[in-house]
């Protein structure tokens, strides 16, 4: 069997045009109510003028910047959803994996004062690619990052490891996607590994929910 990483990204290319359309129609209750609203007051908080949205998929939160007078650049690794994204509007977006991204093979851009990766860092070593980021940032840039919520998503097993998302309930032809669940301790030592400094953690919510629907954290780059 393919290891987790290799499924995760096979998952992603096979489910492309079924996540577009999910997207696109307002189909993910999560998103609606809380977690697009979530990432983008936490990136227009920061007031960027250039931003790099890691994993943009088909490019919605790239066009929400861009109506806000943003410098809003993407990177994807599924070249379905990166020519989502451009015939979406979005001028800018690169095709490019977590690899590529890691070892520098391919030139996204630099002096960014904002990199966001939303519900996209889902494989299992994220340090080398965190470490990587850091360097296209400008001085006193930040990362934010947006994630599943490690005690929503443990179901009760609170412990780093692989996972399963089925997609039941999603209409349409869905592969299972594996993805790498760490706890909220391991989420801050990856940062800090990585040289970045935890400014801020949020739990969003919506109102009617008991449980939180993603944890948003944000960082900067340590001082040299």
């Amino acid at each position: 069997m393919c290891p987790p990483d290799t499924r995760l990204l096979q998952s992603w290319q096979h489910n492309a045009h079924a996540w577009i359309k999910a997207v696109r129609s307002g189909a993910i209750d999560s998103r609606q109510q809380v977690t697009d609203q979530a990432i983008l007051l936490a990136v227009l908080g920061r007031q960027p003028g250039r931003v790099l949205d890691l994993g943009c998929g088909e490019g919605w939160l790239l066009r929400a910047l861009a109506e806000r007078g943003i410098d809003a650049v993407g990177v994807d690794g599924d070249p379905t959803l990166v020519e989502a994204a451009r015939s979406a509007g979005s001028a800018t977006v690169y095709l490019a994996d977590y690899q590529a991204l890691t070892q520098a093979t391919v030139d996204v851009g630099h002096d960014y004062d904002l990199i966001c990766a939303n519900f996209a860092l889902l494989h299992q070593d994220i340090i080398p690619l965190l470490c990587a980021m850091n360097t296209l940032l400008a001085p006193g840039g930040a990362l934010v990052i947006q994630t599943l919520h490690p005690w929503t998503a443990s179901a009760g097993d609170y412990q780093d490891g692989w996972r399963e998302e089925t997609f039941a309930g999603f209409k349409g032809q869905w592969q299972p996607m594996p993805w790498y669940m760490r706890t909220l301790s391991s989420w801050i030592t990856a940062l800090d590994m990585a040289g970045y400094k935890l400014l801020s953690l949020q739990e969003p919510q919506h109102p009617q929910s008991a449980l939180p629907q993603s944890l948003l954290l944000i960082a900067q780059p340590y001082s040299p």
